[in-house]
């Protein structure tokens, strides 16, 4: 059995007030034509199909375009909701698609569901849909020892209709890690903080595959058949220099699945350009890339300019943020800082630290360490739309 893994679809988005709509259209449009030409029998979606709860009109439509088209090619669609999604409205009319091969699972209910599909020869294939969790919700119900994600996931993978005679693939919408390490991630994702969203891998071992949604930046976990797909878009900046694909599985027997990523191309790449005006501008560097690239222009001036962004909007009409760094946004940031913290020369993640033992009596775990560090180092995305 061969299918497309998907995720982070996040239909409807704006980034740095641009939509995305029409971006997100010709990606579907493309990964549409791989599922026909690669004759794949289904396509799945690790949640965040939409990027707001309640989605604009225009990207519930550019949603039902895609799987109408998957559908008349007689390929199933398989999709969970993320934490972005409202489950409840991604469950309507769930029952009529189901027989279209259209499969959505919004919320959980007592158990797990689960998908069987067939491949040419006849084998079958359990496709389990893990919704996104909220495990205070879900305690009484599953009887959860603590309101966490890795409680919940464990209690909900038990209630899966399991037979052990065909293959299993899950579908799920989750901070996932793999021995304890963090996985990458980028600025336009919400960053857990504390490790209560956080579920360790060793969970789904049973699994011939794993297919992830969550994270915007591809990537394997432990081993190749427990994977996040990535979004299909660039969302942001610290993604610009991660190409993005789309994981074609092939499934053989039990515990045999092969990977192949295929290479998305987009309507416009995101890229960041950095030096002085006069340079950014010049037709050497504007020509060297596709001016109409969604970009991040970083000016070095050390002289004020004036109205920066009208002259690179003149070459560069998709400018989506500008930034400076000289001397005097330099000195900007060190009088952010305390006279005793720049003697110390202690960073803003020491200090956290030191803020954190005084506040709880304690050091803070490795864990937290590790989310502190990242969240440093991302300082300077930090309005990044989410």
């Amino acid at each position: 059995m061969k299918f497309l893994h998907l995720s982070d679809l996040h239909l409807g988005k704006r980034v740095h007030a641009f939509s995305m709509l029409e971006d997100q259209r010709v990606i579907l449009e493309q990964i549409a034509q791989m599922a026909r030409a690669q004759c794949v029998d289904a396509v799945v979606i690790a949640g965040d199909i939409y990027d707001k709860s309640i989605p604009p009109g225009e990207a519930v439509g550019l949603f039902d375009s895609f799987f109408t088209s998957l559908c008349a090619a007689g390929i199933s669609v398989l999709a969970i909701s993320g934490n972005h999604d409202s489950g409840e409205r991604l469950n309507f009319g769930q029952t009529l698609l189901a027989r279209q091969g259209v499969y959505l699972a919004g919320t959980f209910g007592e158990t797990m569901e689960s998908v069987e599909l067939c491949d040419a020869d006849g084998c079958r294939v359990q496709f389990h849909l893990l919704p996104w969790l909220r495990p205070m919700e879900l305690r009484e119900r599953l009887w959860l020892a603590e309101s966490t994600q890795q409680y919940a996931v464990q209690a909900a993978l038990e209630t899966a209709d399991w037979d052990d005679s065909a293959r299993h693939v899950l579908l799920a919408h989750a901070f996932v890690t793999a021995g304890g390490a963090l996985p990458e991630q980028s600025e336009s994702e919400i960053i857990p903080v504390g490790g209560l969203d956080a579920v360790d891998a060793a969970l789904f071992d049973r699994f011939d595959y794993v297919a992830l949604g969550h994270l915007h930046r591809a990537q394997r976990l432990g081993r190749d058949s427990v994977r996040y797909a990535g979004s299909p878009l660039k969302y942001s900046f610290s993604e610009a220099k991660y190409p993005k694909s789309v994981p074609l599985v092939t499934l053989g027997a039990r515990g045999e699945a092969t990977v192949e990523l295929l290479p998305l191309r987009p309507r416009h790449e995101m890229r960041e350009i950095r030096g002085k005006l006069a340079d950014v501008t010049s037709e050497l560097v504007v020509h060297a890339g596709d001016p109409e690239d969604y970009l991040r222009v970083i000016l070095t001036d050390e002289d004020e300019l004036y109205d920066p962004q009208s002259a690179l909007k003149e070459v560069y009409p998709n400018l989506m943020r500008l930034d400076f760094d000289n001397a005097r946004t330099r000195a900007a940031d060190i009088d952010g800082l305390c006279e005793e913290d720049i003697a110390q020369k202690r960073t803003p993640a020491q200090l956290f630290a030191q803020f954190f033992a005084e506040q709880n009596g304690k050091e803070m775990s490795e864990w937290q360490q590790q989310v502190i560090d990242r969240i440093c180092r991302r300082m300077e995305d930090a309005d990044e739309a989410n």
